[in-house]
């Protein structure tokens, strides 16, 4: 059971980042990944019209969703492909959400999860204040969905800050969590790995961080650093910057004696959100 994750140095032109995306899918192939994670906004990082993007990506004049289904069947892979812009679907004039989509590979949209978590923050880096929600709307629903190499918790980037969010995943049945994430220079060097080793140990699931990690246009600077992480809160592999793709294979049994032995999940005392159960495909 291989697993993937990338890492990239997303612009706001959406071509170079799709070629950029098919090479190192491409790679995780090869390596013989069945599933692999694109960072958050792997497609389109400052992009200049979020909403006009959404829009498209939903009426299917955009280009980045028929890209994800063809370039998941020609590799047979599952892809999570970060996150893409997308209006409500009972509003397709509404505020974008930012939307991590897992494509399998057959190109079905087998998932969708609307981030819950939006960054509206002071950071002491050049840009000082960022608000998220000033360009999208807030998800309300956890997803928990069957994959080849096991059931996948879904997550975005500051999701990783509220940690119950992730023991509702461990509730739902999740194994692996995956955290596509753009994190800061600033919010990175300080909390990334304490946060993604945090989330491995407390829930017992592998924790697949997807990351941008480089300079942008416009002076933004990412942290990068993805990783997997094992649930016994190890780290596997990490890339600090630049592009890569890092691969592992899952050892369940491993990850099973691992809950057999601190029973965690049947020693909590009180009770978490529920899980909007999914897999439709569309």
């Amino acid at each position: 059971m291989a697993i993937s994750v990338i890492q990239m140095v997303s612009r706001p032109e959406i071509e170079p980042n799709l070629a950029a995306a098919g090479r190192l899918l491409e790679q995780a192939a090869q390596a013989g990944a069945q599933l692999a994670v694109l960072p958050e906004n792997f497609a389109a990082l400052g992009h200049p019209d979020v909403a006009g993007l959404a829009r498209a990506e939903a009426d299917g004049s955009g280009p980045i969703l028929p890209w994800l289904k063809r370039t998941a069947r020609a590799l047979r892979l599952w892809i999570v492909a970060g996150t893409v812009p997308l209006p409500p679907d009972d509003d397709p004039l509404g505020k974008p959400l930012a939307c991590s989509l897992l494509i399998d590979a057959d190109g079905n949209r087998v998932a969708r999860y609307d981030k819950l978590h939006l960054f509206d923050a002071e950071v002491a880096d050049s840009r000082r204040v960022y608000r998220e929600s000033d360009q999208y709307a807030a998800g309300h629903r956890l997803v928990v969905v069957d994959t080849p190499v096991g059931r996948l918790g879904m997550s975005v980037c500051y999701d990783l800050r509220f940690a119950g969010l992730y023991s509702a995943l461990r509730e739902g049945g999740a194994e692996l969590i995956c955290a596509p994430s753009a994190f800061t220079s600033v919010t990175g060097q300080a909390h990334w790995e304490t946060l993604i080793r945090s989330r491995a140990i407390e829930t017992q699931c592998y924790v697949l961080a997807a990351a941008q990690g480089g300079e942008h246009p416009g002076g933004r600077t990412t942290h990068g650093h993805s990783s997997i992480v094992e649930p016994w809160g190890r780290v596997l592999c990490q890339q600090a910057q630049g592009e890569a793709v890092l691969t592992i294979h899952r050892d369940a049994a491993e990850q099973a004696a691992i809950r057999q032995r601190i029973p965690v999940h049947a020693h909590r005392r009180f009770s978490v959100p529920e899980v909007v159960p999914t897999g439709t495909t569309e």
